[in-house]
């Protein structure tokens, strides 16, 4: 715009806007006044507005999103090419004295509020980012020939876990970083094993790989950023021969709000939330920390969890803690909590009916964690199904109740434990003979509820062999809305 004279307009219209179509009677009276100093820019259709000449064709938006147009009518008056003033919408004493015309718009309403600007439309905000924005990026750009398939040239790429990827399209990652506040460039931490940087950027760019919808994208980062505590020993998960991989449990508003899944098949697939916020996570450590099977992951079997293993836990009995409440946190909290799991195990008891039977039934199936005679080296998550639940509830037992129960059930003799006792190689030292000794350390059981209303089964979820303070240990990250 010229700014010789000072000071000058800027007036955004658009063609599909009653207030937009009402004004246009008054433009003639306007540019009359302002004659040379006043741009009409129209965001829709360029033969908009019929009487005025030299309009100016905004339907690209760069002066709509550049200036943060968010309603038509807007109004600017600037003052050496920097804005003092605004006014959108309609009202006629308020047009009459920002721009000093005393009779302006007599035979018009008083009032008509005006209509949503281009700029937001949905996904329209994501798009003029990419185009026109200072978004703060500097990953690399990978052109894709028109002769590629885009999904192969995913997989070609090595930017997959064997399944299918959405390609990270530019618009695409600028819609999930349009979901925080933080910076594209902010570094959250060195990713192992090889500890490059990641950036939210890149948290996004692999958000979007993994299938997530930027309402998500909160919750991964949160995800990250336990993944990266020291006590989580990430490093040494990705090293490990055993079965072990990130499992992810989210509690609190977070998991109700973006429709996570803690109840029927909540291991299980359907469910997008459960499903990409787990593989974002294992995806950025292969694409961004050098993770990869065959490389400096060596394990024996792996597990299907090395794909994604996300679930939220059933927080639907107020009286009863979840397992971001045993952390510390409040329930209106929303906290991910990441544990070392190696896979699902079943614990099936459709008979007990009392707390100390269902208690020393579960301690008899925790007892085979790892393998019967490995004491105090596996860590373990004990997910209830609401049915069991039920049963500590209704025999009036707390959760700290019930772990009491469970530990005292498991407690044993180390004769039986040792190498060589049972005729089984496998087990503990020998020192260990003379002591008495649990299958877990103090804080190396955890007990969560999910899963359907209906059926007498539970699971748990072992942990690395390497638990504990001699390996990772449960880590909880409150996820932050910003």
């Amino acid at each position: 715009m010229n700014s010789s004279i000072d000071p000058h307009f800027a007036l955004v219209v658009k063609k599909d806007c009653e207030t937009c179509r009402l004004i246009e009677s008054i433009l003639p009276i306007l540019l009359g006044k302002y004659a040379g100093t006043l741009r009409v820019y129209v965001q829709d259709d360029p033969e908009f507005p019929g009487n005025v000449d030299d309009r100016i064709d905004d339907t690209q938006l760069a002066f709509s999103y550049q200036h943060d147009i968010e309603v038509v009518p807007t109004l600017i008056r600037f003052h050496d090419d920097e804005e003092v003033a605004r006014i959108f919408g309609w009202d006629r004493e308020q047009w009459r004295q920002f721009l000093k015309i005393p009779d302006l718009g007599e035979s018009l309403p008083v009032f008509k509020p005006g209509c949503g600007s281009k700029t937001r439309d949905p996904g329209m905000e994501a798009i003029l980012s990419v185009k026109y924005g200072n978004t703060g990026r500097n990953t690399r750009k990978v052109d894709i020939a028109d002769t590629e398939d885009i999904m192969e040239a995913c997989y070609e790429r090595g930017w997959t876990d064997g399944l299918p990827v959405v390609p990270p399209t530019p618009v695409r990652v600028a819609s999930m970083l349009a979901a925080t506040h933080r910076q594209a460039d902010e570094v959250i931490g060195d990713i192992p094993p090889d500890y490059a940087p990641c950036t939210i950027e890149k948290a996004a760019i692999n958000a979007v790989l993994a299938g997530c919808k930027p309402e998500y994208f909160q919750v991964v980062l949160a995800a990250i950023a336990g993944a990266l505590q020291e006590p989580f020993c990430l490093h040494g998960l990705l090293c490990t021969t055993y079965f072990s991989s990130p499992v992810i449990i989210v509690n609190g508003p977070a998991a109700r709000k973006i429709g996570m899944n803690s109840g029927i098949n909540a291991f299980g697939q359907g469910n997008r939330a459960n499903a990409t916020i787990g593989r974002s996570l294992q995806l950025l450590v292969q694409n961004v920390g050098g993770g990869r099977p065959g490389g400096i992951d060596r394990a024996t079997l792996g597990t299907p969890g090395k794909y994604s293993f996300c679930f939220s836990e059933d927080e639907s009995d107020s009286d009863w803690p979840s397992l971001a409440m045993d952390r510390g946190y409040q329930r209106n909290e929303s906290v991910v909590s990441l544990f070392a799991g190696s896979g699902v195990q079943p614990v099936m008891d459709q008979q007990s009916r009392t707390p100390q039977s269902l208690a020393r039934s579960l301690a008899a199936s925790l007892r085979t964690v790892s393998h019967t005679k490995v004491f105090m080296q596996t860590d373990a998550l004990l997910v209830l199904s609401p049915e069991h639940r039920r049963v500590f509830r209704q025999g009036g037992w707390s959760k700290s109740e019930v772990k009491a129960a469970i530990y005292e059930a498991l407690l044993t003799p180390g004769a039986e434990l040792v190498r060589g006792a049972q005729g089984i190689a496998e087990g503990a030292l020998e020192q260990f003979g003379d002591k008495q000794l649990n299958k877990f350390r103090e804080d190396g059981l955890h007990i969560l509820t999910a899963g359907g209303t209906a059926g007498f089964f539970s699971a748990i979820i072992p942990g690395w062999v390497a638990s504990g303070e001699r390996g990772s240990q449960l880590v909880s990250q409150l996820i932050n809305n910003n």
